[in-house]
């Protein structure tokens, strides 16, 4: 009876997280006119405060399921203590699978708060008027040519060429 009324309860979460992920892209999608959400007003770190935006959001999901998925590992080991039987060998299944799902979303959360902290720092040398750290062809690295040999050059060479030089 608690299994079901638990995935039931996931069930209603689920349904109102997609509707509502559904209706905010749906706007956003109408609102531009397109799928893309680009800034046409030129503002300066539009789309470095765009991408903070973005991860923050993805952040504040990853730290609800998170929530979620610690929460099912508490109710799994209650439930567990409380079974007999046949039910307990059904509780651990229960809990082990609760445990490997809240260990992949804390692994996401990390993964997620590394490129939050990315795009933080993206936007703040933005702000700040830093340049990004892109090489383009013109500013790599060139060698200008020297008058007088390298050492590399001046190896190759034998004794009696350089003396005829």
């Amino acid at each position: 009876m608690t299994n079901m009324r638990t995935g039931l309860g996931a069930l209603a979460v689920a349904a109102a997280v997609t509707a509502g992920g559904i209706g905010t892209a749906a706007a956003a999608t109408h609102a531009n006119g397109h799928g893309k959400s680009h800034s046409h007003a030129g503002a300066p770190c539009s789309t470095q405060q765009a991408q903070v935006d973005r991860a923050q959001a993805k952040l504040d999901a990853l730290t609800a399921k998170f929530a979620a998925a610690k929460t099912k590992v508490k109710t799994d080991k209650r439930e567990l203590a409380a079974s007999k039987g046949s039910e307990k060998a059904q509780a651990k299944k229960a809990l082990a699978f609760a445990k490997d799902k809240k260990q992949d979303v804390a692994k996401d959360k990390k993964a997620q708060v590394q490129r939050l902290a990315k795009a933080t720092a993206r936007l703040e040398r933005c702000l700040a008027g830093i340049p990004t750290p892109t090489t383009t062809p013109s500013e790599s690295a060139t060698q200008a040519p020297t008058e007088t040999p390298t050492e590399s050059a001046s190896a190759s060479e034998t004794p009696s060429e350089s003396a005829i030089a």
